[in-house]
């Protein structure tokens, strides 16, 4: 049985009528917000020695992935709230979910990946820079990368190769995993849990290797003897733990139940907040949270010559 679908619709935000173009021009300012603000942390890392250190290099990739990703989904959907039929098609649907799973996973391993920093920074600081080199850097940045594009790979053949007869209407404004396999009209049962047993993998894993890690990090700032040491330490964790919170529980809400559980307008929420919102908060709680950056920031903003009223 071949798929007789060459194109979806996306019926995402079709029903709110007029409210589209309000909502147009949110996401668009959001959005190009996103992409200022993370260009803004790339450029004052690339451009500042003082944050040429592993924590600041994950967080460069961080935003370089981010920024990916939001290109993946956002652009799509501000010209479908502008477009009359939202439509995609089968060969996009599948581009699209292929790079927004690989991206998305990438940047789960990339935040535990930065826990891991933290807690060497923070618990074994004489050899951090033994452990924690360039080389290092880079192999465990490559490594989020093969394994999260290894499992869109995975995740892209289990949904596509799904029989799609009965419609060609997707209840979202994206093509996410669960609305696309939800059109398949065969038993799709050993597939999902399939999905579900790899969303355990990128979400669950990761984030118990998070906690355990905090507690033996919040256990060493304890034994700080210096109030300015052990604010400093909390200081940087707090960006990092602000980050882990709502990605991951974003994250899980959505992919960490069955599909049966599947709620279209509640879903469509969160994935806006995952989608628009959370690549826009990672730039700006690392900005706002750290004296280092702000620092940076103003230099770099300095050094460029941009007016006073931008520094004061």
């Amino acid at each position: 049985m071949g798929n007789m679908v060459t194109e979806f619709i996306l019926i995402g935000f079709s029903n709110l009528g007029d409210l589209q173009i309000l909502l147009f021009c949110i996401f668009l300012l959001v959005y190009l917000s996103t992409l200022m603000a993370n260009a803004t942390i790339m450029t004052a890392i690339r451009l500042e020695k003082a944050l040429h250190t592993p924590m600041y290099f994950f967080l460069f990739v961080l935003s370089c992935s981010e920024t990916c990703y939001t290109l993946v989904i956002v652009p799509k959907m501000l010209t479908n709230l502008l477009s009359t039929v939202p439509t995609i098609s089968f060969s996009g649907c599948a581009a699209q979910l292929y790079f927004f799973v690989g991206l998305a996973c990438t940047n789960c391993f990339l935040i535990a990946v930065m826990g891991y920093d933290r807690y060497v920074a923070i618990c074994n600081p004489l050899n951090y820079i033994l452990i924690v080199s360039r080389a290092t850097c880079i192999q465990l940045v490559l490594a989020s990368s093969f394994c999260g594009f290894l499992i869109s790979v995975v995740v892209n053949i289990l949904v596509f190769s799904v029989p799609f007869c009965d419609s060609n209407r997707i209840n979202h404004f994206f093509c996410d995993i669960s609305p696309v396999i939800k059109l398949g009209c065969t038993d799709t049962n050993l597939k999902e849990m399939v999905i579900f047993f790899l969303s355990i993998l990128v979400l669950l894993v990761p984030s118990v290797l998070i906690f355990i890690s905090y507690v033996f990090i919040i256990s060493t700032i304890l034994k700080i003897s210096s109030v300015e040491g052990q604010r400093k330490a909390f200081a940087t964790c707090a960006s990092h733990l602000t980050v882990v919170i709502v990605h991951y529980g974003c994250a899980s809400f959505i992919y960490l139940r069955p599909t049966s559980l599947y709620s279209s307008d509640e879903d469509r929420l969160v994935a806006v907040t995952y989608t628009v919102i959370t690549p826009l908060l990672n730039p700006l709680v690392y900005t706002l949270r750290n004296k280092e950056v702000n620092m940076v920031l103003r230099k770099v903003l300095s050094r460029y010559s941009f007016p006073k009223t931008l520094l004061s």
